[in-house]
């Protein structure tokens, strides 16, 4: 059985996609049973480096730009919400995936 929808007219259908992912992910879990606790602990790890090295490399970036340029936070507080913002996209894009 194919994980894909038989019709090109059921692609369209977000029902019919939702449907056969939960289809797909479900003989997964027949097929390889229940995550691990190391393999949980391992997403959960990496799920917060996605979240946190966005927002460090922002923090260090914004205060490079306001000791460069003497603008006290401005460029570390805008770049750091940068950070997370694009983290906190990147974290539910991975998890969505996943």
């Amino acid at each position: 059985m194919s994980d894909t929808p038989s019709s090109p007219e059921d692609s369209d259908d977000a029902l019919v996609r939702q449907a056969s992912l939960r289809s797909a992910r479900h003989r997964r879990w027949l097929r390889e049973g229940e995550p691990s606790v190391a393999r949980r602990l391992a997403q959960i790890g990496v799920l917060g480096w996605i979240i946190v090295l966005p927002m460090l490399l922002g923090l260090f970036a914004g205060r490079w730009l306001d000791r460069a340029l003497g603008t006290g936070l401005m460029f570390t507080g805008a770049l750091l919400i940068l950070g997370l913002a694009m983290g906190s996209w990147s974290a539910w894009k991975w998890m969505k995936s996943a």
